[in-house]
């Protein structure tokens, strides 16, 4: 965005050649097993618009989609990364939804997390990739995967209908914090209808300014009458939109931490939080991760992941790992 510095940990090749990377890749997969740290090393290291240009090249100088090689030369985790990489993040994104969604069970936690962080803009691209990848409609699958209020703000999500102004209207903050405390903590039940027409629509900076109203009339605080009024899939689902208005960042984070934290590692969240994250915003989630847990990002992935997968997930950090 004009004006903003850029805050994403893989900063491209500067003296990019397609050509020189096509041939690369290919003899990283040729022949006998492959060369993975040849693929890290390049992959990690180009943008995605970079990707997109070698995959292309790839197909019209080998009459073979990269992708596929990759899927078939590579393995687990590590595998997962390379191939999501090769995607535009909106097929990317799309992706991940249909895996959160497809077959038995439903991965609440990744519908929330690309649904209720993504710009207007992003949802619509999102959609129609959504469309494009699998001819299905993603209104239709989250209609058929979820329920009650969870499923209506999923919906909301996907309208794609928030205010995307800058300008803070102070006194419809304060109105709509009064309808917030009034819907939520003031009475017994909560009228979610109230609650999420006005966090699926208000502006983030309109959010802001009324989380601050909020706080000054409650004594729980926004995050504090969420946690006590809502629960489930819905409470997340609200916690999220709250925590990115109030930090992205700290709200992906956090979302990291939740990933790699206790006995065994989401690996699915791990993954989908960096690869979707290193052009945004990985060089102020880097610094919320030490703020708030004391160790550095990279030492934490490291000690979660081992292998190829470790070094490509470090290298999209930013880092070279050993």
């Amino acid at each position: 965005m004009a004006g903003h510095t850029y805050q994403g940990t893989v900063v491209g090749s500067s003296d990019f050649d397609k050509e020189n990377d096509a041939v690369i890749l290919r003899k990283a997969m040729k022949g006998l097993g492959s060369d993975e740290r040849a693929i890290i090393d390049l992959v990690a290291t180009r943008t995605n618009e970079q990707r997109q240009e070698i995959r292309q090249y790839y197909k019209a100088c080998y009459g073979r989609e990269l992708a596929d090689d990759f899927k078939s030369e590579l393995s687990g985790n590590f595998k997962d990364v390379i191939v999501g990489l090769m995607d535009s993040p909106d097929v990317y994104d799309a992706t991940c939804l249909r895996k959160a969604m497809k077959g038995l069970g439903t991965d609440e936690k990744a519908l929330v997390e690309i649904l209720c962080t993504r710009t207007n803009e992003q949802i619509a691209a999102i959609k129609e990739a959504y469309k494009t990848e699998f001819k299905r409609s993603l209104e239709k699958d989250i209609e058929g995967d979820t329920s009650g209020d969870f499923k209506r703000l999923l919906l909301a999500m996907c309208a794609a209908g928030r205010e995307e102004n800058f300008e803070v209207d102070q006194d419809k903050a304060k109105k709509d914090a009064a309808q917030l405390y009034n819907a939520g903590e003031r009475y017994w039940g909560t009228n979610e209808a109230e609650i999420q027409r006005i966090l699926a629509i208000r502006s983030y900076t309109q959010l802001q300014a009324t989380f601050e109203e909020y706080n000054k009339i409650s004594k729980l605080g926004i995050d504090g009458a969420i946690e006590s009024e809502t629960s489930g899939d819905l409470k997340d689902g609200y916690l999220a939109i709250v925590k990115c208005v109030r930090n992205r960042a700290a709200f992906f984070a956090e979302r990291i931490n939740q990933a790699i934290k206790g006995l065994g590692t989401n690996n699915d969240m791990l993954i989908r939080c960096i690869v979707s994250r290193c052009e945004v915003d990985t060089v102020k989630i880097k610094e919320e991760y030490e703020k708030a847990y004391g160790t550095s990002l990279v030492d934490a992935v490291k000690g979660d992941t081992s292998g190829h997968y470790k070094h490509v997930l470090v290298a999209l950090l930013g880092e070279r790992s050993s």
